[in-house]
């Protein structure tokens, strides 16, 4: 083998592949999408005694087959890339399962080896398995791994790079029995094409004929294309068919698949595994705690609870640190006025970037406290749980229980973002119910929203912010879940598909995985302060700068100061009457700024919400990336506003003024909430869907905030 060697990391979902990949990697990876396919692609390397080594993480899957673009792409970059090995990371606690897949690879000829993960769990749960009989029955090595404390990553290593060094890059398809009924179908079909060189450049032959007796649509559409053997192999596979359906009424895909899981029981049944513990007299801890957790009525009293603690916690401990970093942007903006001399350069500094940007970066102890707490629920396997439970509801808005991760990773647990949800809808088979769950889970508190929403709680209801954020999350829900029914019982209508999930077990996450999955989600919100909020923040600065104030109006408001310097003589009176002049006519500048005349323009509709020309500014802003709403209002007041109090913290600011009431702020949370996504949710929709949907989405969704807006600043208005 040569100093470089690829290893691709196949498996279930919830198989502790990732996991797998993030001990072994750590920081050095680098993640994308597939080219053309909104699916997640990672890649790390390590150096193993010389050896460089490349990982691919694809993308978990429970087949070959390509019925999702999870599968798709993994069959892709297998037959594309090929990876000198492939480690199938399987479920200890659920072998027999989990061997579905490492049969399709065998077949694909692939080098394979297993790595049985969890194997802790396993022998909790009483369970023994016999690596070394099962390695000897399948042909390639099998390890056991812990892939949260990084239990035998070594020996993975190790054998697999042996492993590849053996086979030295050659496949070797297992040809599985299909019975009678298939494999003559089988032989004939491979041997034309082999005789053909139908595809068999990529694939090996006798896969290829399987894939046709499968009906794969992407192999028969490539088959398609090429002409020539297809038609006669279409008509092969419709004669089997026909006669598979006379003689045992099925079809060719089934008896494929019960002969997979016959080869896999038979594997089993050479005691491969053994329990030490009868089931009688041990009850598996996972069904104990889903005994109580997913229990029909103390199941979504837990979650709820569950809910509304995150958010007690999220303010009781990150309040402290938020006081010490708005402290801290107060003084360097202090600091910078101290230093540059008053100009354009200082306003851009200080208003433009440091209220802007440092609006935004204020809330980030409040969000890593929020994302140590998801992560710990993601990596416990609570949240799928909470799926499970939400299948019972989400299937009365013509949803199914799968939307409910969509939902979930969109910010139904707040802090998520939209786009990995919009993302993850794909697993979704229904077209109808994929459409539907896309089109609703822009609605969740995302993290971008979440600034926005604890400025205005801080501002507005400091006594209660743990109830205010808890009862958005759940107004968030409510109208996704409503508008889900409205649009499913309209124009996306179609009966809702049966819910089928593996439900992992329950594991202790460790500090290292909680630490590392929250870094990583803060270092995002991070980083894009930095760069788009720090860009955005600072055209908004001139647009908010720029023009000025016409010479007249400048005229004005210096003959008023002469006048009060002429006519009033107490110095304290004076100098208020000055600082109320320069208020004014800061206000005026702003007002009469490019981005105050947008704002402007739109304040005769907006009013009937509670929005002035301001806000405006920061909902226009808000289409790039919601975060942008809170930098917006910073640099928006902070020119607008000449004040000893200025280094003030902006929700301070907020609530001093009078065109804000509670009311105002609750219509502008609902708004912010429910209008158009931002453009990355918009442009990743249209990907998922098409851009009819994501211009569809856009308009609604800001139509509907906006006469929800309404409702609720007019109706409190008029009751208070």
């Amino acid at each position: 083998m040569s100093s470089t060697a690829t290893i691709a990391f196949a498996g279930n979902p919830n198989s502790g592949k990732t996991t797998l990949f993030n001990t072994l990697t750590g920081s050095r990876q680098r993640v994308g999408n597939y080219p053309g396919i909104t699916v997640e692609r990672k890649e790390g390397h390590f150096t193993f005694e010389n050896v460089k080594v490349n990982v691919i993480d694809l993308p978990g899957c429970y087949s070959l087959s390509a019925y999702s673009a999870e599968e798709l792409v993994a069959r892709k970059v297998l037959v594309d890339e090929r990876p000198d090995i492939v480690v199938d990371i399987v479920d200890a606690t659920k072998l027999e399962r989990h061997l579905y897949l490492a049969v399709q690879l065998f077949e694909l000829g692939v080098p394979v080896m297993l790595a049985l993960n969890m194997i802790d769990d396993a022998k909790k749960q009483g369970l023994r398995i016999d690596t070394g009989r099962l390695s000897e029955l399948l042909g390639c090595p099998v390890v056991e791994t812990v892939a949260r404390t990084g239990q035998g990553k070594q020996e993975l290593t190790a054998k697999a790079l042996a492993h590849a060094k053996q086979r030295g890059g050659t496949w070797e398809p297992l040809a599985v029995s299909y019975g009678p009924d298939i494999d003559p179908a089988l032989k004939t079909m491979s041997e034309k094409i082999e005789a053909a060189g139908f595809m068999t450049n990529r694939y090996p032959a006798r896969w290829v004929a399987l894939k046709y007796m499968e009906a794969d649509e992407e192999i028969v559409a490539a088959g398609k294309e090429i002409g020539g053997l297809h038609d006669e192999l279409q008509t092969i596979v419709a004669q089997t068919r026909e006669h598979c359906r006379k003689t045992l009424n099925t079809v060719p895909e089934a008896i494929v698949a019960d002969y997979r899981y016959g080869l896999i029981n038979s594997i089993m049944k050479q005691d491969i595994v053994t329990r030490e513990i009868s089931q009688r007299e041990r009850v598996d801890f996972s069904q104990k705690l889903d005994s109580v957790l997913t229990n029909r009525v103390l199941g979504p009293s837990i979650m709820i609870a569950v809910l509304y603690t995150m958010f007690h916690i999220t303010f009781t401990v990150g309040e402290i640190p938020m006081g010490w970093l708005e402290g801290f942007f107060g003084w360097l903006g202090e600091t910078a006025t101290a230093l540059i001399p008053d100009g354009m350069v200082q306003s851009l500094v200080v208003s433009g970037v440091i209220d802007g940007v440092g609006g935004v970066l204020g809330f980030v102890p409040l969000i890593i406290v929020m994302f140590i707490m998801i992560s710990f629920l993601e990596d416990s396997g609570y949240m799928a749980r909470v799926a499970y439970m939400l299948d019972r509801i989400l299937r009365i808005f013509g949803l199914h229980g799968c939307s409910a991760m969509p939902f979930i990773i969109s910010g139904g647990i707040a802090g998520g973002c939209a786009v990995p949800g919009i993302m993850a809808t794909r697993t979704l088979r229904s077209p109808k119910e994929k459409l539907a769950t896309l089109l609703t889970a822009p609605f969740m508190p995302c993290g971008a929203k979440l600034p926005v929403f604890l400025l205005l709680v801080a501002a507005f209801f400091s006594e209660h912010q743990a109830l205010v954020m808890f009862s958005i999350t759940l107004f968030a829900w409510a109208m996704a879940l409503l508008v889900s029914k409205l649009v499913r019982s309209t124009i996306i209508k179609g009966d809702p598909t049966p819910f089928i999930m593996e439900l992992p077990p329950y594991r202790m996450p460790t500090l290292r995985g909680v630490l590392t999955h929250t870094w990583e989600r803060a270092w995002q919100y991070i980083k894009k302060a930095g760069t788009i909020i720090l860009a955005v923040s600072i055209i908004l600065w001139a647009a908010l700068t720029f023009p000025g104030l016409p010479e007249s109006e400048e005229a004005r408001f210096e003959a008023q100061r002469q006048s009060v310097m002429e006519t009033v003589l107490q110095e304290e009176q004076r100098q208020k009457l000055l600082i109320e002049i320069e208020n004014a006519q800061a206000q005026a500048a702003v007002r009469n700024s490019f981005a105050g005349q947008v704002g402007t323009f739109f304040e005769p509709v907006s009013q009937w919400a509670g929005f002035d020309w301001r806000t405006n500014i920061a909902l226009v802003g808000g289409f790039a990336a919601k975060e942008v709403i809170v930098s917006s209002f910073g640099t928006a007041y902070s020119l607008g506003e000449i004040d000893p109090e200025e280094s003030a913290p902006l929700s301070a600011r907020l609530a001093a003024d009078p065109m804000w009431t509670p009311y105002t702020a609750i219509a502008l949370i609902v708004f912010v909430l429910l209008y158009a996504p931002c453009f990355v949710t918009v442009v990743t929709m249209a990907k998922e869907s098409s851009w009819r949907w994501a211009l569809f989405s856009t308009v609604f969704n800001t139509s509907l905030g906006f006469a929800i807006a309404v409702l609720v600043y007019q109706i409190g208005s008029a009751l208070s």
